[in-house]
């Protein structure tokens, strides 16, 4: 069956909606759950999310997504004090690592969670639903102006 099958499509023309709130889909997996699926079930869960996040772009929803390279590939920094360090990998005692990410808009905190459910990596890892702060009003507030594009 089709991940999304069943789903309402999300109302059209989302973009520049003053009523539209952002959200951060941070998409974690465990590898150990994506090497147990079944030999082409990997393949059969991308091209559901790819028309997933396609019927999202469609509607304005989907304003941005990535897939970020193995977490062996990154390097953690930190600086503490007058000390910087640079770390392979990122820091954390935990199976399940960052893997990418959607940026959308939705209505609501419900809105959001009901569209990370129907993605497939909720079956192999987590997506966390953020919400993303206004970088203007934080501007506001702390007297930074606004940031001016050249």
């Amino acid at each position: 069956m089709h991940p999304n099958a069943g789903h309402q499509p999300p109302p059209a023309h989302y973009a520049n909606r003053d009523d539209a709130m952002q959200f951060l889909l941070l998409i974690y997996t465990d590898d150990t759950q994506l090497d147990a699926l079944p030999a082409g079930e990997f393949d059969h869960m991308m091209r559901g999310c790819f028309a997933h996040a396609d019927e999202l772009q469609a509607s304005g929803q989907l304003l941005q997504s990535q897939q970020l390279e193995p977490a062996a590939s990154a390097r953690s920094v930190r600086v503490r004090g007058q000390r910087s360090s640079v770390l392979d990998g990122p820091f954390a005692e935990t199976k399940e690592v960052l893997a990418g990410f959607n940026l959308i808009e939705a209505d609501s905190m419900d809105e959001a969670v009901r569209i990370a459910q129907e993605f497939p990596w909720t079956r192999t890892g987590c997506i966390e639903v953020r919400p993303v702060r206004d970088m203007a009003v934080v501007r506001r507030r702390v007297g930074a102006g606004v940031a001016q594009a050249e």
